[in-house]
């Protein structure tokens, strides 16, 4: 009976060894799904009315989305119509939850579309909005005026949708670390400036992302980015600069370089004295030598340029790109009054023309640009100082010592110059640091904004493009490609011309 007794101790021992053993097996064969995301922009915060980083992270949704074709597509509105000239409804997605579980109605997108524009007055202009109403899932909006491009405003990831009940509840500081939206990732933890932890949601209304965690990090060194993608210590690093591409293993990364819907250009602080004349910014803006920044800087993933929108739109311009002429900007300069004094620099009543130029390094070609035009200016008798800020556009809207600055933005996100030609140029626009204000762009912005039709909208933007042309409010200068390098196992990602949209529940990793 003790024999036995040993041998069915034995017996059993085995088994929960080999059982044990099978669990550690199949355990170790299952490995978490892991992404590693490098972008440039560092965020804050992850208020979704103020940094698009939610949109990007897939952490919160807007009604409407741009397609790879550019073309309006459903998202949490199935449809929508225009009623008369300044009331629209709009279909709001059934079976959407919010990420604490919460139904998506129409009284929902209506509260986070109001909690928005509570917070955001330049959201409040663009969005033109008068009245809203909610009825189950059909939301109406009312504009202040006839507003024909409200569908694409409403594409814009500052009004994506939230939960604004949470939002009351939660507080704006603890809700802006972890918004609850409506996307296919949750906020898991949230370093400011840092990273970005993410986790699937679930119930995601479009199918769960059959990833299991995303690190979303920032870092605004280009140089950096190129390193963690060359080390494999990320899988996919934004906006890579040109000079890191040759040194990136090919055989285990791959290259986008996308013609982008992106302007790289120079602001004109127009408060200022010496750039209300319009000869001077006429002068600075030969002195750029744009075929140098787009074939050296840029290593040709650029396209040179001096209008706002790309020549291959249909509303694009139609005039050959200008010429850097040093002699000529010189002659403008003297006509504006500058002359040379003796230690070779141009100067009027005595003061010598130096200017304050800032810059950012989130786009690495943009320092190089700065030193491009500081180099050149200097042949005329011009003095630039260039200095670096980590947050352009707090520095420009906070501080007023700056002159001139590099700057870069999506001109026809939607495929359309409305967006654009409102923000830059209209007094209270949301990205007018410099204070444009020019009577004849300011009416036909305006009859842009009334103006329907599609052939007519493209007639009525090459106006404002050749009013752009000849005041010569900013000093575009290239089309840069959107360069994003993507570690080969990583599956059912491309970027987008829009670059609203980066992490989606289709990302996945390759099985090895």
């Amino acid at each position: 009976m003790k024999k036995l007794y040993i041998v069915f101790l034995i017996a059993l021992m085995l088994a929960i060894s080999a059982c044990s053993n099978n669990s550690s097996t199949k355990s170790d064969s299952i490995k978490e799904k892991h992404l590693n995301i490098l972008f440039s922009f560092p965020s804050s915060t992850l208020d979704p009315v103020n940094d698009w980083t939610t949109s990007l992270a897939g952490i919160t949704e807007t009604l409407i989305k741009m397609d790879e074709n550019l073309e309006m597509k459903p998202l949490l509105a199935t449809s929508w119509k225009q009623v008369d000239d300044a009331t629209w409804t709009f279909d709001v997605r059934d079976g959407v939850t919010f990420h604490n579980g919460d139904k998506l109605t129409a009284e929902a997108v209506k509260q986070s579309l109001e909690l928005a524009i509570k917070h955001s007055p330049k959201l409040e202009n663009s969005l033109k909005i008068k009245e809203m109403s909610a009825d189950g899932q059909i939301l109406t909006i009312k504009t202040k005026e006839p507003f024909p491009s409200l569908p694409s405003e409403l594409i814009n990831p500052s009004t994506s949708i939230i939960d604004a009940k949470a939002f009351n509840e939660m507080g704006a500081t603890k809700f802006n670390k972890a918004p609850v939206g409506t996307g296919p990732f949750t906020v898991d933890s949230f370093k400011p400036d840092v990273e970005i932890e993410l986790k699937p949601f679930k119930d995601y209304w479009d199918g769960a992302s059959p990833l299991n965690s995303v690190t979303f990090k920032f870092n605004a060194d280009g140089n950096v980015r190129a390193m963690a993608l060359q080390s494999m210590d990320t899988d996919i690093a934004y906006n890579l600069p040109t000079e890191s591409l040759s040194t990136i293993p090919k055989d285990e990364i791959n290259i986008e370089s996308i013609e982008s819907l992106r302007s790289d250009y120079i602001l004109y602080n127009m408060h200022k004295p010496v750039f209300q004349d319009v000869k001077v910014r006429k002068a600075f803006d030969l002195l750029i030598n744009r075929q140098e920044a787009a074939d050296e800087i840029m290593s040709g993933h650029a396209t040179p340029t001096s209008s706002p929108f790309s020549s291959n739109l249909p509303f694009g311009s139609e005039k050959t790109v200008v010429k850097q002429d040093l002699q000529k900007a010189k002659a403008l300069l003297e006509e504006a009054g500058y002359k040379m004094n003796a230690n070779k620099q141009l100067e009027k009543d005595g003061k010598p023309l130096s200017v304050k130029m800032m810059t950012f390094q989130s786009r690495p070609q943009l320092p190089l640009i700065s030193q491009l035009l500081q180099s050149e200016a200097a042949k005329v008798g011009i003095k630039i100082d260039i200095q670096t800020t980590d947050n352009i556009d707090s520095y420009l809207f906070e501080k007023s010592d700056w002159d001139l600055a590099t700057y870069s933005n999506l001109t026809a996100p939607r495929g359309d110059a409305g967006y654009f030609l409102n923000i830059a140029y209209l007094a209270d626009g949301a990205l007018n640091p410099g204070g444009v204000n020019i009577p004849s762009l300011n009416d036909t912005i305006s009859e842009l904004n009334r103006t329907s039709e599609q052939n007519k909208r493209n007639e009525i933007t090459k106006k404002a493009v050749s009013i752009i042309e000849k005041e010569v409010p900013q000093s575009f200068i290239i089309h840069p490609h959107l360069i994003v390098g993507i570690n080969k196992k990583v599956e059912n990602f491309k970027p987008g011309q829009a670059e609203f949209y980066l992490l989606t529940n289709k990302v996945d990793i390759k099985e090895k």
